[in-house]
């Protein structure tokens, strides 16, 4: 699986999950998930077993950062690493 589908997934999932379907464009790829109050650190959980479930990657507690899940472009690259895509 190439980057551009890891983040069109992940995308798919935010605005499914978070934004119940409603106003993707006004999502930003680069937009965090915290600071625009869009995920808590409940949905944070839930966006961690997503990707490890659909990408069956584990990501380890220091993983578990904002540098790494907080913005569709984070979690993307993130996941592209760590599934060697």
């Amino acid at each position: 699986m190439d980057a551009d589908e890891i983040q069109k997934r992940i995308r798919e999932f935010i605005v499914e999950t978070f934004m119940f379907g409603e106003d993707a464009e006004d999502l930003k790829d680069d937009e965090s998930f915290l600071e625009s109050g869009l995920i808590d650190s409940t949905g944070i959980l839930e966006l961690i077993q997503y990707l490890e479930e659909t990408f069956e990657i584990e990501i380890e507690d220091e993983e578990m950062i904002p540098e790494n899940l907080d913005a569709v472009d984070r979690a993307s690259h993130f996941v592209a690493r760590k599934c060697g895509a």
